[in-house]
């Protein structure tokens, strides 16, 4: 069943919508969250959510991708889920790694004092990404979106780990010098 058709049992609130979201993304929906949370339990208890915010949110939504849109869901889930886990001492997974790398080049958005800023910071990191080449881009949104280990992209990408670290590494200073020409002083 095509995206289209998914979101429109949604619209019409068939519970089949459900089923045939599972069918298509569930494998890639908890992909997302164990790259995040490192628990098969919580993965698989995130993906769920993901189902109900979902079933919550079409209507009024109509996505333009349903993929996409699936994926915010569950990588805010995950995110939330890893945050409370984390304030009760417990952690791992790729999350952590991958927001300690990006430390040093973006600044806590939760920091950002209006919605604009907000709106101009992540059209200026649209700007970058469609700057660069299109395996580096694809590498850097992997990494940083997908929450994929460096084994992973490298292993899809056949490259040596050791490749992939280089790439992120001079991706991220370039970000830097971007957002840094853009007026985002970090």
């Amino acid at each position: 069943m095509d995206d289209l058709q998914i979101i429109e049992l949604y619209r019409q609130r068939n519970e089949n919508a459900i089923r045939e979201t599972a069918a298509k993304y569930g494998g890639h929906c908890f992909r997302i969250a164990h790259q995040i949370l490192n628990s098969p339990e919580d993965s698989e208890e995130c993906v769920n959510d993901t189902y109900l915010r979902t079933w919550q949110s079409i209507p009024p939504a109509r996505p333009a991708n349903l993929k996409l849109f699936l994926t915010k869901i569950t990588r805010n889930l995950a995110c939330n889920r890893y945050n409370a886990r984390k304030s009760q001492k417990r952690g791992g997974g790729e999350y952590t790694l991958a927001l300690e790398e990006l430390d040093e080049v973006v600044a806590d958005l939760n920091n950002v004092e209006t919605e604009i800023e907000k709106k101009a910071l992540s059209n200026s990191l649209d700007m970058f990404l469609h700057s660069l080449p299109q395996r580096q881009c694809n590498i850097f949104i992997r990494r940083y979106f997908y929450l994929q280990s460096t084994a992973e992209i490298a292993e899809f990408y056949g490259l040596k780990e050791s490749n992939v670290l280089v790439i992120l590494s001079r991706t991220r200073h370039k970000l830097k010098k971007h957002l840094e020409r853009e007026g985002y002083f970090l």
